[in-house]
């Protein structure tokens, strides 16, 4: 008996897709309600967004070692372990989020200086406000990332979706009053993060507790810290933590290199970059599910349906991929137009955007899917050595080299990070088809 059919995908599929959309249109919208403040207001909440992501990645890396933890028990039909793991994840989550508040609050000068170093006095005194007021919102998102792991666990990907759009929606109404209507500037948008995202905390848990799911707060066993438990999450979190945040810092590295390159290039670079994140959304959205159906799968100790799954989701995230890829590549010179950039910036961006896209059909899923297949599976330390190996060889390494030696400037950037893809989907498909993640 199979135990996802076509429809139960597309009803995990469709929601996560159209959460990822969301996401990245409301961080626009950010953005431009910010830039009525000024260029430092949007500068500094953007320097503190680089930390924040670097910082939110260990509740991302947490809330998947618990998915895949509730997915194993799921798949055993153990629904008591499954629900004791559940709150085992949210208290988890709850002390990383209470650590890095403390964290951000007694270090926030410190941090500023010693990440972004000599940066004027106006953008300084943005992000200062931005960071201190932001770091109250780290428990809220801490918890809401919990209690979105376990709804996706479920396959429940609809009511995470919708939880987003009502944080979002509610984020940017807040927003506008906030900065348009009190003309509290940044101070106003950090108020804002902090009260979507404690909407969004409250409402999951309120979801959570009213749930007539397998998991859910009435049947969850409370109980203090449980070592054994929070040791498997940790298993797979903190590889995960320690590849997404070195992916992040890799970021930030090659920022100060771009900006070395003039405004033309951080122009581009930024505006690319915004494209590309578009062109992988289905391949982002793909990439939960396939890590919710192959934790199930793994649990119940069905490999065969694990490898049919897999292999029925990458065929899938690559029609999405192709074709997204081919209408972007295609429409590019016109999505430009709403951007007020130069003739030279603009063909420079057209440049990048194809490239990207043009490598994104056939490199993006080996390099960034796979390895959700293999983490379902435990198999957590090869994919994060992978990572980071090759994040500091091919993305950063090959980067200065390209961009430097061989003088290709920007593109020399992009060329490395395509090279990065195709070393890590090497790595991670040999792995897969070896099988020794089903010995784990």
């Amino acid at each position: 008996m199979m135990f996802y059919t076509n429809r139960d995908i597309r009803k995990m599929i469709v929601p996560l897709l159209l959460e990822q959309v969301l996401v990245m249109a409301v961080g626009m919208a950010d953005v431009i309600m910010l830039s009525y403040v000024g260029e430092s207001a949007v500068a500094g909440a953007s320097l503190v967004d680089t930390v924040n992501i670097l910082l939110i990645n260990i509740f991302t890396a947490l809330a998947t070692g618990g998915s895949v933890v509730v997915g194993h028990c799921l798949g055993e039909k153990n629904l008591k372990e499954a629900n004791k793991s559940a709150w085992q994840l949210l208290l988890l989550q709850g002390m990383a989020g209470l650590l890095i508040m403390v964290f951000y609050l007694l270090l926030h000068s410190f941090l500023l200086r010693v990440v972004f170093g000599d940066i004027s006095q106006d953008v300084y005194k943005a992000a200062s406000t931005y960071l201190v007021t932001t770091a109250f919102s780290m428990v809220f998102v801490a918890i809401y990332n919990g209690v979105a792991a376990l709804f996706r666990s479920m396959g429940k990907t609809k009511t995470t979706m919708l939880i987003s759009l009502y944080m979002n929606l509610f984020h940017v109404v807040l927003n506008a009053a906030l900065i348009y209507g009190l003309k509290l500037g940044v101070l106003g948008a950090g108020i804002s993060t902090i009260c979507s995202r404690l909407f969004a905390a409250v409402l999951g848990i309120i979801l959570l507790y009213c749930s007539k799911e397998v998991i859910n707060l009435k049947t969850i066993q409370f109980s203090l810290p449980n070592v054994q438990i929070m040791k498997k999450i940790l298993y797979v979190g903190i590889p995960n933590s320690l590849e997404n945040s070195m992916f992040q810092l890799g970021k930030i590295v090659l920022l100060r290199l771009v900006a070395t390159m003039g405004a033309s290039a951080i122009t581009a670079n930024a505006v690319s970059g915004t494209i590309a994140m578009f062109n992988v959304l289905p391949g982002m959205a793909m990439n939960y599910a396939l890590l919710t159906i192959s934790a199930f799968c793994i649990g119940a100790r069905d490999y065969e349906q694990a490898k049919f799954y897999t292999k029925k989701l990458v065929k899938i995230t690559y029609a999405c991929m192709i074709t997204l890829s081919v209408v972007i590549l295609l429409t590019v010179p016109y999505i430009l137009k709403l951007y007020h950039v130069s003739s030279q910036t603009q063909e420079l961006i057209i440049q990048i955007v194809r490239y990207h896209g043009f490598m994104a059909m056939f490199f993006w899923v080996p390099s960034f899917t796979i390895s959700n297949m293999l983490r379902a599976a435990g198999d957590v330390v090869y994919p994060m050595v992978v990572a980071i190996i090759s994040m500091w060889i091919f993305r950063i390494g090959a980067a200065y080299l390209l961009s430097g030696l061989f003088t290709y400037g920007l593109m020399g950037v992009w060329i490395a990070m395509t090279v990065d893809w195709i070393f890590r989907g090497t790595c991670y498909l040999i792995r897969y088809k070896r099988g020794k993640w089903q010995l784990l």
